[in-house]
């Protein structure tokens, strides 16, 4: 996600990470975040947001510290407010990346993450096997193998971005 942020935003420095300290997956998430911007020269800051009552504060959080862009973190929590996200992101002019596409479709900037529809396939493919007798704890664990990066259009034009014609060319869908 961060990769992505530095080519719509070559000059970019400051990033914000939105996470969920409930959730035990984001120590990890905020570890790779990490290592990254000091690959990519940039400096985050760290926001963190149990529910909806803690956005605005992170959003005037990120905007007392001039950050450029914002990465969130997904969290169930996060996707149920999802609109609302992409709505704050839009009004302070935040480029936004997710790692889902249900964000960019509530009209945040662009994702890049497994593709919920190959895991769900995968999922009917386990249960399939299980309700033909095998043994769910035989079953292999299966790490996502197919990833979509999904651009929304018009929120770049509302926020003065021109997405480089490379990563239009990558993108697996545009949402006009």
């Amino acid at each position: 996600g961060l990769e992505l942020l530095k080519e719509v935003a070559p000059d970019l420095q400051r990033v914000a990470v939105l996470s969920n300290p409930a959730n035990p997956g984001h120590a990890l998430a905020l570890g790779n975040a990490k290592d990254l911007a000091r690959s990519l020269r940039l400096q985050l800051l760290l926001l963190e947001a149990r529910g909806p009552e803690a956005f605005d504060d992170a959003f005037a959080a990120m905007a007392k510290e001039r950050v450029a862009a914002l990465l969130v973190v997904t969290d169930p929590v996060f996707i149920a407010h999802r609109a609302r996200l992409a709505e704050l992101a839009a009004k302070s002019r935040q480029p936004t990346v997710y790692t889902i596409r249900d964000f960019v479709d509530a009209g945040g900037l662009m994702s890049y993450g497994p593709s919920l529809v190959a895991q769900y396939r995968r999922a009917a493919f386990f249960v399939d096997k299980v309700l033909k007798g095998a043994k769910p704890a035989e079953l292999p664990v299966e790490q996502p193998t197919t990833f979509e990066l999904v651009i929304n259009a018009k929120t770049a034009k509302t926020l003065g971005l021109t997405i480089p014609p490379k990563l239009l060319l990558r993108a697996d869908h545009i949402i006009e």
